[in-house]
């Protein structure tokens, strides 16, 4: 997990994280996972060297850092909602990008927050999909202003 850890955080907020952590841990194919706030900051973000199994290594997310899955994620958010207006599709649930070495999945969670999983090109898109919604279910109530500003500084003494 890409944070201080728990000391010192709300119970919301240590929530958020076990949450995240879960969703990368037990959902097979799952390489990263980042929270991205409305306006493009990383809030949470798994860390796939730190969070791999002894015995299985997890391939390594996006090249670079936390804060590559994160512009992505904001990116490609940016991008459909604005295609969604010029449709008159409506909100914007999940995008999905399919590629040759992996699959991207962006998720609304609440107030523009969005939820961005980079998983394995063999993952089960459904499973995947399934438990990203269970993520933002739980999440997305608990995802306050406050909350959001808790977890960008818990994110900010980390560096």
């Amino acid at each position: 997990m890409t944070a201080t850890g728990t000391f010192g955080l709300s119970s919301e907020a240590r929530n958020l994280q076990w949450l995240l952590g879960n969703l990368v841990e037990e959902v097979p194919g799952v390489r990263s996972v980042a929270v991205v706030s409305s306006d493009g900051l990383l809030l949470l973000s798994s860390d796939p060297a730190h969070n791999s199994a002894a015995d299985a290594p997890r391939p390594l997310g996006p090249r670079g850092s936390s804060a590559d899955l994160a512009t992505i994620v904001s990116g490609i958010g940016s991008l459909t909602i604005g295609a969604a207006r010029l449709m008159d599709g409506g909100g914007v649930k999940q995008s999905m990008v399919a590629m040759e070495e992996g699959s991207l999945f962006v998720m609304s969670v609440s107030d523009g927050s969005l939820l961005g999983v980079h998983a394995a090109p063999d993952c089960d898109m459904s499973v995947v999909a399934y438990h990203m919604a269970l993520f933002v279910g739980r999440a997305g109530h608990v995802l306050t202003p406050e909350v959001r500003s808790e977890l960008r500084k818990s994110l900010e003494s980390a560096r």
